[in-house]
């Protein structure tokens, strides 16, 4: 997820591609069925973000799995917003696209937003600002000003574009929060050191000396400050966005629920525990 390493995970992209089953950016198009739909619930959708929503990491092999993904994934392991909405609306089945990027930061969203006018979903999820956090230095964050620019600016794509659609403003996770549960892991403090993972965060993550905690702290308040923006943003936008109410923030990530390749991103188990807690249940906003 970070604006640094995620050009290796590229490169790992372009060698392993065939190498995770169902990791394509859309589900298969199959013939409609005609089961009578619950009502109010979509018969299409669109995903928009970075690597989280991508899947990254969430296969056997360190790619964009889209079949793991928490909002539009069809692997039935997973219950993401696609599958329960498809036990709602059978009619969503193949109308589900990811176009969520690894390495993806606030300024990518309003192209995503373009591509995802283009296919008229009626159902659009975004997750997008933890890459604006995970600089190489802290005075490389992208500014609370210039994120809410950037995430206006997708807003108003699908706002002209797709005025009928509903939007889920998703929260960012508590990266403070990672560090704190891999500290003391002896794996995850390797891969992170290697692997220069997300290092405004977790550069020297067993250091205790003063200026590395407040190197950690104002990436925090970083992300609580884009996370304030977002929710801002979704109000200004109107009744058709929804914003999660900062549950995807709240979730304690611990070691269980994130990829072994990098100890960052969320495993299938992770996955699933973000589908589960900013699922929005009934789709009446």
């Amino acid at each position: 997820m970070t604006r640094r390493w995620h050009v290796a995970a590229l490169a790992l992209l372009a060698v392993f591609a065939l190498a995770c089953e169902g990791s394509g950016n859309a589900q298969p198009k199959p013939t409609r069925t005609s089961a009578k739909p619950a009502t109010g619930y979509p018969a299409s959708m669109v995903a928009l973000g970075d690597s989280i929503t991508a899947g990254l990491g969430s296969c056997a092999v360190y790619v964009a799995c889209t079949r793991n993904s928490w909002s539009t994934g069809n692997n039935s392991a997973i219950a993401s917003h696609y599958d329960r909405i498809r036990d709602k609306n059978p009619k969503i089945k193949g109308e589900a696209d990811n176009l969520a990027e690894p390495g993806a930061e606030a300024d990518a969203l309003a192209g995503q937003a373009r591509r995802a006018v283009d296919l008229e979903p009626q159902y659009v999820t975004i997750l997008i600002g933890a890459n604006d956090a995970c600089a190489r230095r802290v005075e490389d964050m992208t500014s609370p000003a210039t994120f809410r620019d950037e995430i206006g600016a997708g807003l108003a794509r699908l706002k002209k574009g797709l005025p009928k659609a509903r939007i889920l403003m998703v929260s960012i996770p508590d990266l403070y929060r990672l560090w704190q549960v891999g500290r003391e892991n002896d794996k995850a403090v390797e891969v992170w050191s290697r692997g220069g993972i997300c290092p405004s965060m977790l550069a020297e993550p067993t250091s205790t000396a003063a200026a590395d905690q407040q190197r950690r702290e104002r990436v925090r308040d970083r992300i609580e400050a884009y996370n304030t923006e977002l929710r801002k943003a979704c109000r200004a936008y109107g009744g058709r966005c929804r914003w999660d109410g900062g549950a995807a923030h709240r979730i304690r990530f611990d070691l269980d629920l994130v990829s072994e390749f990098d100890y960052f991103h969320p495993n299938a188990d992770g996955q699933k525990e973000l589908a589960e807690v900013v699922y929005p249940g009934r789709f009446t906003w």
